[in-house]
This record gives structure tokens, C-alpha cells and sequence, in this order.
């Protein structure tokens, strides 16, 4: 297996993984895969990787800025996703592994994960990578008419920002 940067080529085969989290429900609040343009307008150029197996991607990880406020800069949201025939095999520790230094050679010095509390091995594979549980944000928003809550997740850098907290 690799690890790359994605491109506008492997735009098909993230959607196709993508719509696989959709249809788990236990994913992503979304409910279809956006168009390659929209995606990419929401996304940090400097840290969107592709896992490859074969020669076909099985994985893919992406940052999205939390906010345009200057202040907030340096916070991103993690995006991890998995084929469904790849899952167990460390492709998604690997993807986070590389995004993590990715996100720190971009300048990023926190980055935090919404995870559906149902989606354990998420939770548990952010936390093996330094990542600790903030909270639960209750009922944050529904799924077929089901509230959900989100743990949420921050890790900080020891590289980049504040490198000591007092």
C-alpha cells in the first residue's frame, strides 16, 4: 500500500468510498456525495492523501478548515474514509499518520474530529494517533428523521502553535 497526494483523477473512486460512509449512516450527516468542484472548494489543498492498493485507491483523508477566521488558521477538521473490502487492515491509521504530518508541514496546529459515537474503531483509531475526546455534542443533527450526538475529538500538535500548556 501507498500513501499520495489525491487528485482531480481520483475524484471517482474518493466519491465511490465516500458514498460507502454515506449508506453506513454512521459516517458523515451527509446524504450524497458533493460534485468534484464543491468538494474540492471545501477542502484544504495541502493535506488530501489517497491510500493505494494495487493501483486503486482504498482510502482517502482530507483537512477542511472549522472556520475563515484568521484566529482559527491553524484548526482543521479531519476527513478519514475507508473502502468497505479495506476496513481492519491499519489503511486508515496509516492515512491519519501521514495526514497529521501533512497537516503540520501546512502550518495546521489543531485538528479536531466529529465521529458518531456508534463509529467506535473511528474513535478508537483517532485516539491510538493522539487525538483525546473533548465532549458529546447532543442531538446535534438528524439522519432519517434520528437525532445524533458527535464525540468530539481534538489533537494537538507538539510541533507547530503553542508547543506548552500551562
Amino acid at each position: 500500500m501507498t500513501i499520495e497526494s489525491m487528485t482531480p483523477v481520483d475524484w471517482p473512486a474518493v466519491a465511490a468510498i465516500y458514498r460507502e460512509g454515506i449508506a453506513t449512516g454512521d459516517a458523515t450527516f451527509e446524504t450524497e456525495t458533493p460534485a468534484w468542484g464543491d468538494w474540492d472548494a471545501e477542502h484544504l489543498p495541502d493535506a488530501r492523501l489517497v491510500a493505494r492498493r494495487d493501483g486503486h485507491v482504498v482510502g482517502w483523508a482530507a483537512l477542511s478548515p472549522v472556520s475563515d477566521r484568521c484566529a482559527y488558521g491553524g484548526v482543521a477538521e479531519v476527513s478519514v474514509y475507508v473502502s468497505a473490502s479495506s476496513q481492519g487492515a491499519g489503511i486508515g491509521k496509516s492515512l491519519l499518520d501521514h495526514l497529521i504530518t501533512a497537516s503540520e508541514e501546512a502550518g495546521i496546529w489543531t485538528l479536531q474530529a466529529g465521529i458518531f459515537p456508534e463509529n467506535e474503531a473511528s474513535i478508537a483509531m483517532h485516539l491510538g494517533q493522539g487525538f483525546r475526546i473533548i465532549g458529546t455534542r447532543e442531538k446535534l443533527g438528524q439522519i432519517d428523521g434520528v437525532w445524533r450526538d458527535v464525540t468530539l475529538l481534538e489533537r494537538r500538535s507538539n510541533r507547530v502553535g503553542v508547543l506548552s500548556r500551562s
